[in-house]
């Protein structure tokens, strides 16, 4: 299964037409992705119905927030509910550690909607624990290079975390899969989701090309 992180409505509606079976809708991909306009996600909305889990985070950087961005994450999860299929979020504590309280309550305000865990994962020391208590939180699924640079380095990683969670939670495999590794990363982690932005160019538009010769090589 694959899904595509889209930065503009653009991308979103080519990257379904390509194949992909989910979009991850957000904006920026110089900052690595943030909450989009709720115009961007009417506007794809109406071209396709491919799932759309929509980004919440409200800046670059860090995934520690301030109490007035913690309340803006909770606003955008409750403006979004009626159109996104799901949502995707990470926060941290100080000390690179799952925030359990503040996850758990923005999992409990998407309810019914499923969220996904994001590369904030990555920086968590203890994967296991993380993983544990992203599972406790209500989670739904994992998105992870392993906690190295990319999902070729991390693959090994990943491997382990669908070999010992992958039946509570759905690990997903990101950053930097590419139709030209995607064969050997399927063996190496046999994790059921891959993550790619599938832009092959400067920018930030998704080549539908690739998203074409990803989904041929995950068949």
């Amino acid at each position: 299964m694959l899904e595509i992180a889209c930065f503009n409505a653009e991308s979103a509606i080519a990257a379904s037409k390509a194949g992909a079976d989910r979009i991850e809708l957000c904006a920026d991909y110089a900052a690595g992705g943030v909450t989009p306009l709720p115009s961007t996600l009417h506007q794809v909305r109406k071209e396709t119905a491919t799932p759309i889990n929509v980004m919440i985070r409200p800046r670059g950087g860090d995934f520690v927030y301030s109490d007035e961005e913690f309340e803006r994450m909770k606003t955008d999860i409750d403006s979004y509910k009626g159109s996104a299929s799901g949502f995707v979020f990470g926060i941290l504590d100080e000390r690179n550690r799952v925030d359990i309280q503040r996850n758990g309550e923005l999992v409990m305000l998407a309810t019914p909607l499923p969220c996904t865990f994001h590369r904030a994962f990555d920086q968590t020391m203890k994967k296991s624990e993380a993983a544990e208590q992203l599972v406790e939180c209500g989670f739904k699924a994992i998105l992870t290079s392993g906690g190295l640079f990319d999902a070729v380095a991390g693959a090994d990683k990943v491997g382990e975390l669908q070999k010992d969670w992958g039946s509570k939670i759905t690990i997903i495999l990101g950053g930097g899969v590419r139709s030209s590794n995607i064969s050997v990363l399927r063996e190496k982690t046999r994790v059921e989701w891959y993550h790619s932005a599938a832009i092959t160019m400067p920018g930030e538009t998704v080549d539908p090309v690739e998203v074409e010769k990803l989904t041929t090589r995950l068949k």
